[in-house]
């Protein structure tokens, strides 16, 4: 009898535990399929993330393509050997400054002729680079590529004796902000619909992600804003979805004086221009000058 209960328990023991080592495998097997489906998800971000922040489209037009008069088409070599195309016009007003325009992260340089047209109009210079891997240019685009092109720009449109207004249109903001960082000769900053940090941006956007990690274009303007020595003009519309109006107002308050701060009540990221941004350039050179 005391073998036939022994047994007994053993057969119970062993009834009781199977379910529970079941579903010990079967969550471990649960937790193995999610952290490798994590990792991939991961490891495809990473090796992606620039085709995520640069989107180079479309055919470079030629500038008489978008009836743009006396800008001529300039084929730059960087540091590196990587040759960039620029769109370049003098200054038709005496004493005018040249806008150094640094695009957005989507489509080419003439994509943005309209602002170009209205940039010539009032008399300006135009010194508007193509970023490398964009249409028109060699090369792959990152942060410190970018940001190195840009003050080589810089310096080379320096030697012409004009004044320089740097522009930073969405993306190129972070490089505009980099640049007059570094170049204190810089006449007036403009950042359009700018943002903190692109490193802010995609912690928001990818929150399951330790972006920290894999980010390798963080982007910090502010970290840079403050180093800035020329005037600050930030323009921001409440309505933009892509960078929040915050962002603009978060980077106005690390900028230096003197600042200024237009918020677009009903702006969208893309609309700031058609609602008056260029005349409010215009305005803040004016103040620039008295």
């Amino acid at each position: 009898m005391t073998e036939t209960s022994s047994g007994g328990a053993g057969e119970a023991m062993n009834k009781t535990g199977r379910p529970g080592r079941l579903l010990w495998k079967a969550l471990l097997r649960v937790a193995v399929i999610v952290g490798i489906a994590y990792a991939m998800a991961a490891g495809y971000m990473y090796f992606n993330q620039r085709s995520f922040i640069f989107i180079p489209s479309g055919e470079l037009s030629t500038p008489e393509e978008k009836g743009l008069s006396g800008v001529s088409v300039e084929t730059v070599s960087m540091s590196d050997g990587t040759n960039v195309t620029v769109w370049r016009a003098e200054p038709s007003a005496r004493g005018a400054p040249t806008v150094l325009y640094f695009q957005g992260n989507a489509a080419n340089v003439s994509s943005r002729w309209k602002r170009f047209k209205q940039i010539l109009d009032s008399g300006f210079g135009l010194y508007a680079p193509s970023y490398r891997g964009y249409p028109g240019s060699e090369g792959s685009p990152s942060e410190q590529a970018l940001i190195s092109d840009g003050l080589e720009h810089f310096d080379r449109l320096a030697g012409s004796g004009t004044p320089l207004i740097i522009h930073g249109e969405s993306l190129g903001s972070g490089v505009a902000a980099a640049v007059a960082a570094e170049r204190p000769q810089t006449d007036l900053v403009v950042l359009e619909a700018p943002y903190t940090a692109l490193i802010d941006m995609a912690t928001k956007r990818y929150p399951w992600l330790p972006v920290g990690l894999l980010m390798k274009d963080p982007m910090p303007t502010r970290d840079r804003i403050g180093r800035i020595a020329a005037p600050v003009l930030i323009v921001h519309g409440t309505e933009d979805s892509l960078i929040p109006v915050e962002h603009g107002r978060r980077l106005f308050e690390f900028a230096n004086n003197p600042k200024q701060l237009v918020i677009v009540e009903g702006g969208g990221h893309s609309t700031l221009w058609s609602n008056g941004l260029w005349n409010t350039v215009l305005s803040a050179w004016a103040q620039r000058q008295e």
